[in-house]
């Protein structure tokens, strides 16, 4: 007896994840940033390099993320006709899920004319005009700016789309060479490894930005501010809400049977660093690593996330819609149905156009009613003080929309496996903080260790 439990193999010790100290601290310096921004406005303002730099660090790591986990998820998929399925799927949801949120934020907007009885200023008038943007550009110009100028320019220009044209011609080009491609895919595959601990390494200083960026939001617009337009973000908030949790939440139940509020639940610390630093961008790292955790494929991931983060801006929509709306109302001249659906289809289009220009909500306003309906220009001034608020509620609406959709999206191309996904949402299976990555991936992405399996468990 005394023998076998001296020869019987320790258990391995549990890993203790730490991280929860990480987002107790974000909370806690929110709160602070606040406190900072009310009592003292003018110190507050100066903090915003913060924030902003923590936001550029986790930018920073954004396209070699994107490129290895397109080429992992391309190159070990045998058929090319599936890469191209999963992408026409996500594309027409995408603009179907697009033109349902101009129309949830339409019926809103006519109910609650939020707009009537205000009173423009020339200075109000001027601010509107400077946030007309020269940088978001026409369809065609748009379409011939996501081809890089060079293909390493692609990882040091900042643009998502040129990342992922690069990375679907590095995946297919790898999925032609077969056997021959498996040592590249092996190196690419550490190579995502190291990309992933040094974001985990970037994410403690998500307290520091968060504080910057929250004190200066909270300094520089205040209570003021925010007083005349409490009915429109009010109204932006609640559709907002009802979009992910009625239409979205109703759409995930039928489709994929996934409870929505169980989904959000595991996005939590994903929700809680969007609402610090206003950014969806600052968490698009986190969300493709833990919707692969989660069981949705390698592929699905790759194409329906980066692709999402331009072409699926739920959020956006609305905002655009209601912004719309308040201005026409505000200037004394509400359109009619007849004029708000053109306008509200031309910025579906423009705004499409401007994906990755900073501010783009507000510029990306400005410059479609300068091109369509010129006159609302003069009220874009009205909302400049609470866009930062609003901007919140854009980047965490367009975050769920896109975690929803890479669920649908892999449903209806059976690249999920859903016992996974049960077993993930309950915390049977606790998603890796301190790597970002599932120990057991290691031989997942290697064509001829799997062949055409579906990578669900990937």
């Amino acid at each position: 007896m005394a023998s076998t439990s001296r020869t019987a193999p320790a258990a391995p010790a549990a890993k203790r994840d730490r991280t929860h100290y990480l987002y107790i601290a974000v909370i806690v310096a929110v709160a602070c940033g606040i406190a900072v921004g009310l009592t003292a406005p003018d110190v507050a303002v100066e903090l915003k390099p913060l924030g902003k730099g923590f936001v550029s660090l986790i930018k920073m790591m954004i396209s070699p993320i994107i490129f290895c986990t397109i080429v992992l998820g391309i190159g070990s998929v045998r058929k090319a006709a599936k890469v191209g399925a999963v992408g026409g799927i996500a594309l027409g949801y995408f603009l179907a899920m697009s033109l349902v949120a101009l129309s949830i934020g339409l019926v809103v907007g006519n109910v609650l004319h939020p707009g009537e009885g205000l009173h423009l200023t020339n200075a109000i008038k001027q601010v509107g005009h400077d946030q007309v943007s020269s940088d978001a550009l026409p369809p065609v110009d748009f379409v011939l700016s996501i081809i890089p100028t060079t293909f390493v320019s692609a990882f040091t220009g900042g643009q998502v789309l040129q990342t992922l044209l690069v990375a679907l011609l590095a995946g297919f080009a790898l999925q032609v060479m077969g056997s021959a491609g498996a040592p590249v895919l092996r190196g690419i595959e550490h190579i995502q490894r190291l990309v992933f601990r040094v974001l985990a390494m970037v994410m403690w200083a998500a307290p520091i930005g968060a504080f910057g960026a929250i004190a200066a939001v909270v300094g520089s617009a205040g209570l003021d501010a925010l007083k005349s337009l409490a009915v429109l973000m009010f109204g932006f908030y609640v559709t907002c809400f009802l979009f992910v949790f009625v239409v979205l939440g109703v759409l995930l139940r039928l489709v994929a049977g996934v409870n929505v509020l169980t989904l959000l639940r595991y996005l939590g610390r994903e929700f809680l660093l969007i609402l610090s630093t206003s950014s969806s961008e600052s968490a698009l790292p986190r969300l493709i690593a833990k919707m692969e955790h989660l069981g949705v494929s390698k592929p699905v991931v790759g194409i329906t996330v980066p692709t999402g983060y331009s072409f699926n801006l739920d959020g956006t929509m609305i905002y655009m819609t209601m912004a719309s709306l308040y201005i026409a109302d505000a200037l004394g001249t509400p359109m009619s149905v007849g004029e708000q659906i053109p306008l509200l289809l031309f910025l579906l289009v423009a705004s499409k156009g401007a994906a990755g220009v900073s501010g783009a909500g507000l510029a990306t306003l400005a410059g479609g009613l300068q091109s369509h309906k010129p006159a609302l220009v003069d009220g874009v001034g009205l909302i400049v003080g609470i866009d930062r608020f609003m901007s919140e509620a854009r980047a965490l609406t367009n975050f769920a929309g896109n975690a929803v959709a890479t669920v649908l999206v892999g449903t209806w191309t059976k690249e999920i496996d859903q016992e996974r996904v049960r077993q993930v949402l309950a915390g049977q299976l606790p998603f890796d903080e301190t790597t970002l990555l599932d120990e057991d991936t290691a031989s997942a992405g290697v064509p001829g260790q799997g062949d055409e399996k579906e990578l669900a468990t990937a």
